[in-house]
């Protein structure tokens, strides 16, 4: 079995290292493993999740007309309360000088009780949809007339800042 592009997979660090017992050979050895080190957890994206914090999530993304610069992405984690059916709530987001979003997603726990990723898309009738936005001021949500009640949801939104 192959896999394409050849670069899909990486390999892994090793988990045990000989090390020479001469220092200079020592030294070059321990170099190069901080170095992949370095290079592999700089690469991981930042798994956490603060509630109403701005923070950099290690995510790079490319800058159009230099494929050389990277834009580091924000995160922001909002939790938001109950919404009715029918109704819409706006919850301030507070980000300034933002771009572009990248990503805009989150979940909500409606009575039922189930659980809906957002934006939800009723496979039964489009007055069951949840409809998740963002505007230049606030993150919102509308419940749809024939959709449960929303207890609560989570929403995060990555961005892009000038």
């Amino acid at each position: 079995m192959t896999f394409s592009p050849p670069n899909t997979l990486e390999p892994a660090l090793p988990e045990n290292v000989s090390f020479a017992p001469e220092w200079e050979q020592f030294h070059e050895q321990w170099t190069n493993l901080y170095r992949k080190v370095a290079y592999k957890v700089n690469g991981k994206e930042r798994a956490i999740y603060p509630l109403g914090l701005e923070i950099v999530n290690d995510q790079r993304f490319f800058t159009v007309g230099d494929p050389q610069k990277y834009r580091e992405a924000f995160r922001k984690v909002f939790n938001i309360g109950a919404v009715a059916a029918g109704a819409t709530v706006n919850t301030p987001h507070g980000i300034t000088n933002m771009t572009s979003f990248t990503k805009i997603e989150g979940t909500a726990v409606t009575v039922v009780p189930d659980y809906r990723p957002l934006p939800f898309s009723s496979p039964i009738a489009l007055n069951q949809n949840i409809w998740l936005s963002v505007t230049a001021i606030d993150v919102v949500i509308v419940n749809g007339a024939g959709s449960p009640n929303i207890t609560s949801a989570i929403v995060v939104l990555e961005y892009l800042k000038q």
